[in-house]
């Protein structure tokens, strides 16, 4: 553990340039730059509220922009974090070649820049709550735990993608499949009741994104962690993380060979 650490501390320099590189990257080409971060969701939410408020019978709940927002971002980050994290190696691959570097940083290194652009994007959903004047409670505070929790997750599940897709290039189109339905099974449109009167709650349960955004949306609008939801949260988080370090490591002296 002691040699893990020091080897960590001895490319964080590193892993600050990488992270840097993927923000500067990620809107290299855009006249917009990082506003886009905060123009991308406010537009959608406005989108997503007219279609689904109507759909729904919301229009008039002055809620509903929020509920959408706090699940739609969360969602966001999930999603480019996991498929920038699973093209990380194979998009280092030069550098590989040429140089020793600590290969989980590459996943690391997605995630991180891709939570730093997550974080600026949330003063989008701070904005809106003073709009439509949702006030803040204690139970705010509390969204820090769900926050700590999702990067957790989503470093854990690309390192696992990282680690498939350098053996297996398909593994790209079936995640975007397996996005897909992550995110209709997230409540991110629709409210939870719905899924669980028709006796479909457990599609929610086994949702690992789903008990992130649950406790996230109570924080914001003043209720207390849902413990089961935190519960199986954490198992997901803990769970992919120790999965993800261990295949990654037993697998990664071979990506040289398929990169």
């Amino acid at each position: 553990m002691k040699k893990h650490f020091s080897n960590f501390k001895k490319y964080r320099f590193l892993l600050g340039e990488l992270v840097k590189k993927g923000v500067t990257l990620k809107y290299r080409h855009s006249y917009l730059g990082i506003l886009w971060t905060l123009i991308e969701p406010l537009l959608t939410m406005i989108v997503l509220t007219i279609v689904f408020g109507s759909l729904l019978h919301r229009s008039s709940d002055p809620t509903f922009p929020i509920y959408i927002l706090s699940g739609r971002l969360m969602y966001s980050f999930f999603s480019n974090s996991t498929k920038v994290s699973m093209k990380s190696i194979r998009s280092h691959s030069s550098m590989i070649k040429k140089v020793y570097v600590p290969k989980y940083m590459y996943p690391l290194s997605s995630v991180l820049s891709d939570y730093i652009t997550f974080l600026i994007s949330l003063i989008v959903l701070v904005g809106v709550g003073i709009v439509l004047n949702v006030r803040p409670t204690l139970y705010l505070f509390e969204a820090i735990i769900p926050l700590i929790m999702l990067p957790v997750m989503c470093y854990g599940i690309g390192l696992i993608l990282a680690t498939f897709s350098v053996f297996f290039r398909d593994l790209e189109y079936i995640w975007s499949v397996a996005l897909m339905l992550i995110m209709y099974t997230s409540a991110i449109f629709y409210p939870v009741e719905r899924i669980i009167e028709n006796g479909y709650g457990w599609l929610l349960e086994i949702n690992p994104l789903y008990n992130v955004i649950v406790n996230f949306r109570n924080a914001i609008f003043g209720q207390p962690l849902d413990m089961r939801a935190l519960k199986l949260s954490a198992l997901f988080s803990i769970g992919f993380l120790i999965f993800g370090l261990i295949i990654f490591y037993k697998k990664q002296d071979e990506f040289i060979l398929h990169v």
